[in-house]
């Protein structure tokens, strides 16, 4: 048994069993013990951004890490944006990063690199191994790392030479760290402000947002008119008919302050209070309005669903929450598509239990409600605001639930960030249908443009925001890598185009012209 084969053995063990790869010569020894180790399944990625982001949506999705592999230091730092997403969700990931050979670093070769110091800036933990003897160990302590509630990033980094060196033994699986419990004095202060009389709002991330944790929200807003909230971008959330409804906190200062305006008490479940994505000319940071107070019931490293359910009991909740009713959207009138059309569409096709990796950014988010009565679904949103996470989230969703549809909701100037996503839902035969927004420009930095009190886009700085000359051939990109695509521009074409993708299983791009 060498490094690379302990490595493997520790990692299925540990309940790891999908690696999504991308290596290079320094992983082959990680590469050739695939034949000999069982239970690994290896997802090969034509970009590291796509390997990160899909291990991202598959630990969403399965409760449990991925793993990715990945080439040296430029290789990881291909990859940073999206594990940048997956620290803001936060998640579970392992990531094992080859190095070169210990003998062969001090020579500075052309791919030499401080690799841990590119680690360091995505990874709750990160750790080289010493040599072959001590890499089942470490990966153990990875899988632990990453495992420890809420999720974390944890960052092995492999020299070449202690995966092909003789090993001993893999590592048993260490015992897994859960979330920590809520104290009862926690509860108790949320019990008081709900029984104060005054309007509170439950700010809510995480478990709460699926699952018994919404459930017992959705007790406690029945038993005491108590909003129920989720940040602008959650990671994941159960909506549609038959789920507790929870309203969305808006992107934008302004309305994000009026929205929450005359709430007493904000109640922060797994999350922090509101903040701006970015500073604006005579805009606040904070988001929560004045005379509101912020209140923490749970930690994002605490138990949110067993403090939910013991603040429902301390309140005596017990009638069952107001649950959405099934109600498809109504159909958009013929003609050319608008970003509203599309939704509507997708709300009325969209089918049970379906997986929704919503990266639409402006062309969606105004329009995201019409969801809300559709058939019972899994939203996946992008948690840490780097564009380009949306196909491979759905990607790595769909590994890890083969027997859900996955609809791909993605605004066209960041699908081009991680369009390999696609050749590996080809390969891996996905169940991922994506429906492309080509308005043909990055429409949120013409609305930046705005909000920073810049002067209008003219010759100069508007080509910086367009994206015709050329226009980008959404069908082409995608036959090219082996999905079936189609471009539609109007209401009929896209109705005709949704029912056939959801009859079928496999691949599928639709190009919607808005």
């Amino acid at each position: 048994m060498n490094g690379a084969e302990s490595l493997l053995h520790t990692l299925v063990a540990s309940g790891v069993e999908v690696c999504f790869a991308n290596p290079g010569t320094s992983e082959m020894s990680f590469v050739n013990a695939l034949d000999r180790v069982d239970g690994m399944r290896a997802v090969l990625c034509l970009f590291e951004g796509v390997a990160t982001g899909a291990a991202d949506g598959y630990a969403r999705m399965a409760g449990k890490p991925a793993a990715t592999l990945l080439h040296l230091g430029p290789g990881l730092a291909n990859g940073l944006a999206n594990l940048h997403n997956a620290r803001k969700v936060p998640i579970s990931v392992v990531n094992i990063i080859g190095n070169h050979a210990s003998t062969h670093q001090r020579f500075d070769a052309p791919l030499t690199s401080d690799v841990a110091a590119f680690a360091h800036t995505v990874s709750h933990w990160v750790a080289s191994s010493a040599g072959p003897r001590t890499v089942a160990a470490d990966a153990a302590r990875a899988v632990q790392a990453a495992r420890t509630a809420p999720g974390q990033i944890a960052s092995l980094i492999l020299a070449a030479d202690a995966a092909w060196l003789p090993a001993e033994r893999p590592s048993p699986a260490l015992p897994v760290i859960g979330p920590a419990p809520v104290s009862d004095l926690a509860i108790a202060q949320s019990a008081r402000a709900l029984r104060a009389g005054k309007p509170v709002a439950f700010l809510l991330r995480g478990e709460a947002l699926r699952g018994r944790g919404l459930q017992a929200a959705g007790r406690i807003a029945a038993a005491t008119g108590a909003r129920l909230v989720c940040d602008t971008f959650t990671p994941r959330i159960e909506r549609g008919a038959g789920r507790v409804p929870v309203e969305r906190l808006p992107y934008r200062p302004g309305p994000a302050i009026a929205f929450l305006q005359g709430t007493a008490t904000l109640i922060l479940v797994g999350t922090q209070a509101p903040v701006g994505f970015f500073a604006y000319p005579d805009q606040p940071s904070e988001l929560t309005p004045p005379g509101c107070e912020p209140l923490v019931l749970a930690h994002p490293h605490e138990d949110a669903t067993a403090a939910l359910e013991a603040l429902a009991d301390a309140l005596g909740a017990k009638a069952p929450p107001s649950l959405s009713p099934f109600r498809l959207p109504d159909m958009p009138a013929d003609g050319a598509l608008t970003d509203e059309a599309v939704m509507r569409l997708v709300g009325r096709y969209l089918p049970d239990n379906a997986i929704v990796s919503d990266e639409s950014i402006t062309a969606g988010f105004p329009h995201y409600p019409l969801l809300e009565t559709a058939a019972p679904h899994d939203c996946l949103q992008l948690a840490g605001g780097a564009i380009g996470d949306g196909m491979p989230v759905a990607t790595g969703a769909a590994v890890a639930c083969p027997d859900r549809k996955v609809v791909s909701l993605q605004a066209d100037g960041s699908a081009m960030y991680t369009l390999q996503a696609l050749w590996t839902q080809a390969r891996e035969r996905l169940d991922v249908t994506t429906v492309i927004y080509a308005n043909r420009a990055y429409k949120v930095l013409l609305d930046e443009l705005r909000f920073v009190g810049a002067d209008r886009a003219g010759s100069n700085a508007f080509p910086m925001l367009d994206l015709h000359d050329p226009v980008l051939d959404w069908v082409k990109l995608a036959e090219g890598m082996g999905v079936e695509a189609v471009r539609v521009d109007d209401t009929r074409g896209l109705d005709a185009a949704l029912k056939s993708a959801m009859g079928q299983r496999g691949p599928r791009l639709i190009e919607a012209l808005v």
